[in-house]
């Protein structure tokens, strides 16, 4: 399987619900270092697997949507703890919708695997992988 990696950054505020949060019940804010991985068998006529050029523009839209935002105000998110997995679910479902439409390119709709990762700090990060 070949991939190709792009990093972009957020900046978010948020709270959770639930003792096992502890003090992130309160409002407190996160930075976080987003990597998109795209994946795919065999790469396309031009011998790459994703057009890194497109890739980071379409991921920074993608977080551009929710940087410097209070995720507890966005009507996507009301009533959820936007979790760092959570998060990268969203991020990872947002550019597959981009990839369909042909955001990345026509090359681009042979990708089969695209993963997200969400550091947190240089000790712990999130993940979620899907199907594109």
């Amino acid at each position: 399987m070949f991939s190709v990696t792009v990093r972009d950054h957020i900046m978010v505020a948020h709270s959770f619900r639930g003792e096992v949060f502890g003090p992130a019940q309160r409002l407190h804010g996160a930075t976080f270092l987003v990597d998109a991985t795209f994946r795919r068998a065999q790469l396309d006529d031009d011998n790459i697997v994703v057009d890194i050029g497109l890739a980071a523009r379409e991921l920074g839209a993608v977080v551009g949507e929710l940087n410097y935002r209070n995720l507890d105000n966005e009507p996507d998110f009301a009533g959820v703890n936007t979790s760092t997995e959570f998060l990268a679910k969203v991020i990872a479902d947002r550019l597959a919708e981009r990839i369909h439409k042909g955001a990345l390119g026509e090359g681009a709709k042979g990708i089969a695997q695209l993963s997200v990762t969400l550091h947190e700090s240089h000790v712990a990060w999130a993940s979620y992988e899907r199907a594109v």
